[in-house]
């Protein structure tokens, strides 16, 4: 009886840990919607696709469902700041190519277009983050 309890506790306490994974919560706050953004776009390589939406109204959809912090218009592509992520579009065949980066990455990354606008991570000017981060 002993044993069962412990694998009771066990798999409860792993059910929790799954339940808080490292996967954004859509719900909380500003979190980059990446769940409604894999259910609503097909898969494709390192991303989702829109087989015929341009940019911007891909950027429209996104900000329209989960409002993003800001957003940058760079000529054939749109970049939405969330609270830890950047989602990047760019023009992909007919359509639109959608790419989630977390904050750091996708500055590092995307820096030549968005740099200038957005905090840069890597200095103290950077106040990003989670709850209660550069207060």
């Amino acid at each position: 009886m002993k044993t069962v309890r412990l694998l009771t506790a066990t798999m409860l306490a792993m059910a929790a840990l799954t339940a808080c994974s490292d996967e954004p919560d859509d719900d909380d706050g500003n979190a980059v919607p990446s769940s409604w953004i894999r259910q609503q776009y097909g898969g494709s390589g390192p991303g989702y696709t829109d087989p015929s939406d341009r940019v911007s109204r891909v950027g429209d959809e996104i900000h329209g469902h989960t409002a993003s912090t800001d957003r940058i218009d760079d000529g054939d592509m749109v970049f939405l700041r969330y609270r830890d992520d950047i989602v990047a579009i760019s023009p992909f065949l007919q359509g639109s190519r959608i790419e989630i980066d977390d904050y750091r990455t996708g500055h590092k990354r995307w820096k030549s277009r968005i740099g200038n606008v957005w905090p840069d991570p890597e200095t103290d000017a950077f106040r990003g983050g989670g709850p209660g981060s550069g207060k």
